[in-house]
Order: structure tokens, then C-alpha cells, then sequence
């Protein structure tokens, strides 16, 4: 069930990232060898899907502490990141300050700081379960050229760990996951974006790379993983989903 968009749920979001932003990296498993290598497979297809490059703008939501701003700055995008912790920003302040083309805003996803049609992409990692799906989504169309992509990767709770890791109070807490975030199914993604009037929806199971997985096996396992996400059946299992969906252009509805 998505969470309220109550002023609570957000103070509480707020409180959650002040708590954690000096470590934030870490719990977030985006510090070690394979959460690098993990960040750096998301950075590559948000770049991808969306289509970025020089003359094109796009708008990370929950940028946090810049760890995909900072791998997506390179495209020559002009990107804006947004976040309602300014504990994160600050640290991602830091951390892309040395790139002309990104800039940052401190804003609530649901109720965007941004014109309508000003971004050719929207895109964020591990961000939509934190917020009311719906109105997130919703928002995200708004701020969208006609045209626009959407890229967003997030948890799956269909695999064991992410399931464990946000229906158990204890393992919330150990794992940094904050009191009203709830992971969903691509199924309940889709059915979302299709609602709304997203076109060339797509939802699709990937990552079956831990990130505590030690750098020696690395390689190997990332060849394996390559081979379980074109299963059947175990690709439903995989860590993560890949969200991809483009705005309708006037001539398609």
C-alpha cells in the first residue's frame, strides 16, 4: 500500500535522512566494489533510456548525496537534482560541485518545484517507494516534454531479501530503510503508468549482483547474473526493476 502524502510522512522522511546522511552511501550499499559497479550499471541506463546528452535537460528525483548526479554529469546533460533532505543535498553539494551542467533544489517529488514540459527526461534510483506512487508519477508526466522518458530503478519485493528487508520493523531499521517506504511489484508499477497515459511501458525484473559480494568474484558473477535475467520465472526474482515509459506526443494521444 503506498504511503500517505501526510505532513507527518514527510517530517518523518526528513528526520529519517538527517539520521543517516553522514553514512548515507554506506547503508545504502552505493560504497562498496560491487555497489559501485551497481551504480555505475544504473548511471549507464538512465543515460541510455533517457536519452541523455548535450542539448537535452533532465530532473533526478531523490538525488540524495549525488552518487548518480555525479555518474550522469558526464553526458553533458543539464540536470537538476531534487531532494527534500537538505542533510543529503548538502553532501551531494560537495560532491558535484565541480560540474557546470548540475544544479540542485530542494523540493517534494509529489508537488514539484518545475514548469510543465521543461525536461526531456525524468529519472531517479530508489526514490518512487518512498513517495505515493501515483502522485509521483503523475508529477513526473507533468514536468515531461511531450515525448519525455521516465527511467527509474527500484527494489523489487518479489526477491527475498527486499521482501525481509521492508515488512520487519528490526530489519527496517538495520538496513536503514525508513518508517513509511514500501517496496512494490512491477506489476503494481505498470498498472500505474498505464493508468496515467505513459506509453511504451515497460517494467522489467534485473540485478541479481549483491552488493557485499566480495571483488574477486565480481566478474563472474555479473556474467551469471546477465544469464538469470533472461530466465523465465527466475528473472521475477531479481533484486530490482528497470521502469521505463515516455510521455505521449500530441499526434499519439
Amino acid at each position: 500500500m503506498a504511503p500517505s502524502s501526510s505532513a507527518e510522512r514527510l517530517a518523518r522522511e526528513i528526520e529519517h535522512h538527517r539520521s543517516i546522511a553522514s553514512n548515507a552511501e554506506l547503508i545504502w550499499n552505493w560504497d562498496s566494489p560491487a555497489g559501485r559497479r551497481r551504480a555505475d550499471r544504473r548511471a549507464a541506463l538512465f543515460i541510455e533510456h533517457g536519452r541523455l546528452g548535450r542539448g537535452t535537460r533532465a530532473l533526478e528525483l531523490g538525488c540524495g548525496t549525488g552518487v548518480f548526479l555525479e555518474r550522469v554529469a558526464p553526458s553533458l546533460a543539464q540536470t537538476q537534482g531534487i531532494d527534500l533532505s537538505m542533510d543529503l543535498l548538502t553532501r551531494a553539494r560537495a560532491r558535484v560541485c565541480r560540474f557546470d551542467n548540475v544544479r540542485l533544489e530542494c523540493g517534494n517529488a509529489e508537488q514539484m518545484p518545475c514548469a510543465d514540459n521543461e525536461f526531456d527526461a525524468v529519472y531517479g534510483s530508489s526514490v518512487l517507494h518512498h513517495l505515493h506512487l501515483e502522485r509521483a508519477l503523475a508529477e513526473a508526466l507533468r514536468v515531461l516534454r511531450p515525448g519525455g522518458r521516465i527511467v527509474f530503478t527500484e527494489p523489487n519485493i518479489l526477491n527475498p531479501q527486499v521482501a525481509f528487508m521492508f515488512h520487519f520493523g528490526l530489519t527496517k531499521r538495520y538496513f536503514g530503510v525508513s518508517p513509511d517506504e514500501m517496496a512494490f511489484s512491477r506489476f503494481a508499477v505498470r498498472r500505474v503508468l498505464l493508468k496515467l497515459g505513459y506509453r511504451e511501458v515497460s517494467v522489467r525484473p534485473f540485478d541479481f549482483l549483491h552488493p557485499a559480494l566480495p571483488s574477486l568474484w565480481i566478474a563472474t558473477v555479473s556474467r551469471v547474473a546477465a544469464i538469470l535475467e533472461g530466465l523465465p520465472v527466475v528473472r521475477e526474482f531479481a533484486g530490482s526493476l528497470l521502469i521505463t515509459a515516455r510521455k505521449s506526443h500530441g499526434e499519439d494521444g
